[in-house]
This record gives structure tokens, C-alpha cells and sequence, in this order.
């Protein structure tokens, strides 16, 4: 107003209408990644913090993200800072954006933190749109075939019953009949105890115990365990070199990064970690013990340790590992395919078994 050579004559207090922020498509993940970037720029050009807002605004093409946008921005103009604004709606950014954020607002480093958060979004949306679309032409034989059993076991099957009912029958073909009569004439109990699995499986892991089990078996599996691991580990890696680098102390740096890790499980190994780094130890040596970090991950800390370079070494291995992990999942969501098709035709294969051989073996006994 004063730029503008204005003078308020009346001040008077302005109520938001309900509903208002519900209006438009949810805020996605991509999205805020469009917002992190173009703000970090703007803030790094020497725009103020509220005109970048507007900016923003401006431009957005959500208008749940462009009413986003202006609530932090009225939020700012009313003299909070901005990690307060976004820690106020906490359904839409993390603890781990928010933490970063007000690190990078007390340090002096925010456009840094921006950048490294939108760059951080978009890697994390391209790794999740690589698997989507790798999975798409698995889950359409998945599919497929489930449809082909279930209307061999419904509508063939009982066709061959009347006929094969007077034999002694194989033990796949028995096992067949079964599986058929348990479809035809209990479907509605195996509706019920497949939606009473699902909501106890739900309760278990809704739970401490059970949260904590399968944390640590997610951890573990073959293929998607390494996968899981490897991004808690680079995210990890690349926060806490950010923090380091632009001066933030370890221990706090350590207390904004466990967030990033994505898992309970390695989130208290990091806190472990963070123990041992306030007792006087090398943050190596806890980081092995965990069990979570691989050993040549573990030697590259304790090299950048002795150099004092931890900071450039872990987003050096933040960047290593992102690369390894692209290149599993590429080579895990090629061996999908093949598995499905060798799944599908044992099914198929030991159901034209179980019908085919006791007409072999009426044929053989006919003759």
C-alpha cells in the first residue's frame, strides 16, 4: 500500500468462507514439486518471498494448488514464517519438507532447500511413474489370466464332473473338483473371510507391533527390500549432506534427516546413530550396526570422516545409489513379466492335467 501511495481509511477483518480449500483436485506430489522449483528460483533471482507467492499463484493451473498457495502466502503476509505456514497444513506437507524448510529459513540457505526438495519430488515421481508403468502390462495378465482359471473352475470343470464321478480320480483332480465345488457353492464365505483377512491385516499393521513386523519384513524381501532400502538410503544421504553442507549442525541435521528415511525401522537406527554421534563415536561405526546401510556405503562415510568431507561424499553417494536403484528396478520389473507367464501356465497347465488325465486313463481302460 505504501508503494502505492494508499492509505487504509477502514481496516476491518475478513472471515474465509468454508469450504473453500477443498475446492479442485488434491494436491499431488508433482505438484509441489512444480511449486519448490520456480520458488527456489524466484528467492535465488532476489524476489521477495510474498511476491514470489503471487507469482506462483498466478501461474498455478490446480486451484487446489493455487488456494494452497495463497493461504501460506496470507499466512507469511501476517508475519509467520513459512515453515510455520506449511507445518500448519500438515496434510499436505511432511514433517520432513517442513523441518527442511525452517532449517534452511534459520540458516540462511532456504533457496537451496527448495531447489533440492523440488529435485528430490521429481526424482521420487519419475522412480514411481517408471514402476507404474512397467506394472501396467503385468497386472493386465494378472488379470486375464484370473479370469481365464475362474471361469475354467466355474463353467468347465462342473461340466467334466458328471462324467469322471464314478472313477478313482488323481489327486489333482480331486484337488480340482474341490476348488471348483468351493467356488460354486461358497463364494460367499470366501468373500467373507477374504474381507475379514484384509481388515485384520489392516488392524495388525495399524498397530505398534505389527507396524514394526512389517516394517522389518519389507526390509527384507529379495527384490523390493534392496529397492526399499536403497531410496530410504539416498534420501537419507543427499539431506543430510545438504544440511552439513550449508552449516547445520550434525546432531540436528541427523534429527531432520531420520525423516526422510521413510521407515520406522531405519528411522531408529538413524536415532541409534545420533546417540552415538552425541556420546563422542564416528557416525560409521552405529550406521553398521544397524544392519540397513551397506558396508561400502558405511566405508565411504568413515573415509569422508577421517577427509573431513562428509558433506560432498554423501551426496556423491546419495547420487550413486539413485543410480544403482534405477537400474534394479528396471532390472526387477523386466524379470515381472516372464515370472507372471511361468505363474499363469502352471495354473492352467495343472488344471488341463487334472481333467486331461482321468479321460486318458478311462481311454486306456476302454481299450
Amino acid at each position: 500500500l505504501d508503494e502505492r501511495k494508499l492509505f487504509p481509511v477502514k481496516v476491518s477483518e475478513q472471515t474465509v468462507q468454508a469450504g473453500v480449500r477443498g475446492r479442485g483436485r488434491r494436491v499431488r506430489m508433482r505438484d509441489l514439486a512444480v511449486v519448490y522449483g520456480p520458488l527456489s528460483d524466484l528467492l535465488s533471482a532476489g524476489v521477495p518471498l510474498l511476491r514470489s507467492l503471487d507469482t506462483l499463484n498466478r501461474s498455478a493451473t490446480n486451484p487446489r494448488l493455487a488456494q494452497l498457495v495463497t493461504d501460506v502466502r496470507s499466512d507469511v503476509a501476517e508475519g509467520r514464517t513459512l515453515a510455520d505456514s506449511m507445518s500448519a497444513r500438515g496434510g499436505v506437507f511432511t514433517p520432513l519438507h517442513v523441518a527442511m524448510v525452517r532449517a534452511g529459513e534459520r540458516a540462511g540457505f532456504l533457496e537451496e532447500v527448495l531447489a533440492n526438495l523440488g529435485g528430490f519430488l521429481e526424482r521420487q515421481d519419475e522412480l514411481h511413474s517408471k514402476v507404474r508403468g512397467a506394472m501396467i502390462y503385468p497386472v493386465i495378465l494378472v488379470l486375464i489370466g484370473s479370469l481365464v482359471v475362474l471361469g475354467l473352475l466355474l463353467f468347465l470343470v462342473p461340466m467334466m464332473q458328471p462324467m469322471l464321478g464314478e472313477m478313482a480320480l488323481p489327486l489333482p483332480t480331486r484337488m480340482l473338483f474341490g476348488a471348483s465345488d468351493l467356488l460354486r457353492h461358497h463364494i460367499a464365505l470366501l468373500g467373507a473371510v477374504l474381507v475379514l483377512g484384509v481388515l485384520g491385516a489392516r488392524q495388525l499393521v495399524r498397530s505398534r507391533s505389527g507396524r514394526h513386523k512389517w516394517e522389518r519384513w519389507r526390509l527384507k524381501m529379495p527384490v523390493m527390500g534392496k529397492v526399499t532400502r536403497s531410496v530410504s538410503i539416498a534420501r537419507f544421504c543427499r539431506i543430510l549432506g545438504t544440511m552439513l553442507k550449508n552449516g547445520v549442525p550434525i546432531l540436528q541435521a541427523l534429527a531432520i534427516s531420520r525423516d526422510a528415511v521413510g521407515s520406522e525401522v531405519m528411522a531408529a537406527s538413524v536415532d541409534d546413530a545420533a546417540d552415538a554421534v552425541r556420546s563422542g563415536e564416528p557416525l560409521a561405526e552405529p550406521l553398521a550396526r544397524g544392519g540397513y546401510f551397506p558396508p561400502e556405503v558405511v566405508e565411504m562415510i568413515a573415509v569422508a570422516e577421517e577427509s573431513n568431507m562428509l558433506d560432498k561424499v554423501l551426496v556423491q553417494v546419495a547420487d550413486t545409489v539413485e543410480r544403482r536403484t534405477n537400474r534394479l528396478v528396471d532390472s526387477a520389473t523386466r524379470l515381472v513379466e516372464p515370472l507372471i507367464l511361468v505363474v499363469l501356465a502352471c495354473v492352467i497347465g495343472f488344471i488341463m492335467v487334472g481333467l486331461l488325465y482321468p479321460i486318458l486313463m478311462l481311454s486306456s481302460s476302454v481299450r
